[in-house]
């Protein structure tokens, strides 16, 4: 249902348009790693994907839970609740490896949050956590890296401007786009790994970033290694 409610509502307040890497495949298994700019950005990855005939499993934050009627779709479709700063955020690691073991695709944000920034432009993905990186250890599950940009045109910055960019996107209609990459396997020790997964979603995102012609993409001289 999240995949579907995404799905419509996404096109409802911009314009969204995804491309794929030669060889980019959404195994089932697999560890979905996006770049986190704006609180929209969930809502535009997951449409993307459903396009894709894909319907992840997602790692947010645990707050969502508390949301009405949103709490009650995200626990029954086994969406995995995320607890930062807390004794029970390892135990997400756990539910995500067993949805793993099940065949299912979890989406996870590697970042843990969001950007202090308050304008809407885009930026490289910042330091990512560990836990992205131990959880393909664990697992052994390929990682596909996801860009997504144009989600800060939709909100960013301040609760006050937030609120009035989502109900002014309808009518602005901001162009967002999605580039899913080829899969790749995480070897090394937890700082190769994180350094790896980091790279992928990088390029991913200057993609992304690239197609909306993106100054902070333009900017770059030649696409970062992959």
């Amino acid at each position: 249902m999240l995949s579907r409610i995404a799905d419509i509502l996404v096109p409802a307040v911009g314009r969204l348009s995804v491309t794929t890497d030669p060889g980019a495949e959404l195994a089932p298994g697999s560890i979905i790693a996006a770049n986190h700019t704006s609180l929209a950005d969930p809502a535009v990855v997951v449409a993307a994907l459903h396009r894709l005939g894909v319907e992840p499993v997602v790692m947010a934050a645990a707050g969502l839970w508390r949301v009405p009627l949103l709490g009650r779709v995200l626990a029954r479709e086994g969406h995995i609740p995320v607890f930062r700063r807390d004794r029970r955020a390892a135990a997400a690691l756990d539910v995500a490896a067993e949805a793993l073991e099940q065949g299912r695709l979890v989406l996870i944000y590697a970042e843990g949050g969001l950007p202090r920034r308050k304008d809407a432009a885009e930026a490289a993905p910042g330091t990512f956590h560990s836990g992205l990186a131990r959880l393909a250890e664990r697992t052994g599950a390929p990682v596909v890296p996801v860009g997504q940009a144009g989600a800060r045109r939709v909100t960013s910055g301040s609760a006050i401007k937030q609120l009035a960019g989502l109900v002014t996107a309808p009518l602005r209609r901001p162009s967002l786009h999605v580039h899913v990459g080829a899969p790749l396997e995480l070897t090394g020790d937890h700082v190769v790994r994180t350094a790896r997964a980091r790279t992928a979603v990088t390029t991913a995102w200057w993609r992304a970033a690239s197609q909306l012609g993106e100054p902070a993409a333009l900017a770059a001289t030649a696409l970062p290694p992959a």
